[in-house]
């Protein structure tokens, strides 16, 4: 009777275990999926704020030899665009920030590359001019253009956000610790004062102006990408400007929920986009699994020219598509499409900055190093971002 007892209880207490284990282990399975769902109730309940642009069939243009490069089938390159906006109109103004996002859609690594926005480039309609004077005569459609059929890309969706959506991301997240000199701090302050006008955030002025760490907020933190008035000018700003969007990624992984709600509520609004619902979703729920990998700017060698009004002319453009598909996709010895070649020989034919023209030390660095070195055998690979008015410290986002 005894051991008829003892195995009953051994038996009831094994049931209850299973019992036990199941019943955690569907809440393992479980939680994860409500948390899932509640995010995606989450974010597509604020979707509808976003301004979506739906492209039309024709409107982008990608060079014959680009379509079927097999390679290129493997990333998924998507155009960043940051407008000079005062009123909050997302068309037909400067882009400032042109940025290409490169995902490899294997390892899920993120490379970005800055087009410098006065790089002298075929902007649309045979007209060359300054990069960023493509989205303010043609818009969105012009702009990608000019991306696919200067440097042989595939891109066919863009993300343009204003300067105060930038500004909102930081103070959601709380800002950040940035190292600056002396001159920084100068230049900052300045920036401030119109980055507060343009987005309607207050700042304080950082005092004493000397060097040191400092946290700052979200005027603070734009205006510091602004700056292009200390060594490296404006392709030291495009480095900057990298460097935040790198605090923010890697701070928006660790944010919680109510932080990233915040986000959607006050960022969405100021956000124009031909991703569908369907893709932004994914992209937000598989935001854990991105890496930000290497950033660059473009073009790697250039030389300014008066041509279009202190234009950088890329040196040749041929040269630079080629170590660009490099760096991106691991391309060597690309061969740059017919298009490309002969946008290449236009330039040259312009200004005639061909191959082996000196390239001016104050305008060109290969990782944060002044040029000087056999730039064939050293791509680079860290950071740059642009601007197309020529005005004052107080008046645009990327002056």
């Amino acid at each position: 009777m005894k051991k008829d007892k003892k195995r009953k209880k051994s038996s009831a207490y094994k049931k209850y275990r299973r019992h036990k284990i199941l019943f955690i282990t569907e809440l393992i399975i479980l939680i994860p999926l409500l948390v899932f769902s509640f995010l995606y109730v989450q974010l597509e309940k604020r979707l509808g704020s976003i301004e979506k642009v739906k492209i039309q069939s024709g409107d982008i243009q990608i060079n014959d030899e680009v379509e079927t490069n097999t390679v290129l089938h493997g990333y998924t390159n998507i155009a960043l665009f940051g407008v000079d906006s005062r009123d909050g109109s997302m068309d037909y103004t400067n882009t400032d920030t042109i940025i290409i996002a490169s995902i490899n859609n294997d390892t899920k690594v993120v490379k970005l590359v800055s087009v410098y926005r006065d790089t002298y480039l075929n902007i649309g309609e045979d007209r060359y001019a300054k990069a960023n004077a493509a989205y303010a005569n043609g818009g969105y459609k012009w702009a990608i253009n000019m991306l696919n059929q200067n440097l042989d890309l595939d891109i066919t969706d863009f993300v343009t956000v204003n300067m105060s959506a930038l500004v909102e991301i930081v103070d959601a997240l709380g800002g950040f610790d940035f190292e600056l000199t002396a001159e920084e701090v100068v230049h900052m302050n300045n920036y401030c004062v119109g980055t507060s006008e343009i987005t309607g955030k207050s700042y304080t002025r950082i005092e004493p102006e000397v060097a040191g760490t400092y946290h700052l907020d979200g005027v603070q933190s734009v205006s510091y990408t602004r700056i292009r008035y200390t060594a490296g000018n404006d392709y030291k700003r495009t480095e900057r400007q990298r460097e935040l969007i790198a605090k923010i990624v890697a701070k928006a992984k660790k944010a919680d929920m109510k932080t990233l709600l915040a986000i959607m509520d006050n960022v969405f609004p100021m956000i124009s986009t031909s991703l569908t619902k369907s893709e932004i979703v994914s992209m937000g729920m598989n935001m854990l699994s991105y890496e930000l990998g290497d950033t660059c700017g473009f073009p790697y060698e250039h030389k300014t020219s008066d041509i279009c009004g202190d234009s950088e002319v890329p040196v040749t453009l041929a040269w630079n598509v080629q170590r660009l598909h490099d760096y991106l996709f691991g391309i060597k010895n690309y061969k740059p499409s017919e298009g490309v070649q002969e946008r290449s020989a236009h330039i040259v034919a312009d200004t005639g900055y061909d191959k082996g023209t000196a390239v001016s030390k104050e305008n060109y660095t290969l990782n944060g190093e002044e040029a000087g070195k056999d730039v064939d055998d050293n791509i680079p690979e860290v950071t740059q971002i642009e601007d197309a008015s020529e005005t004052d410290e107080t008046d645009s986002w990327e002056e």
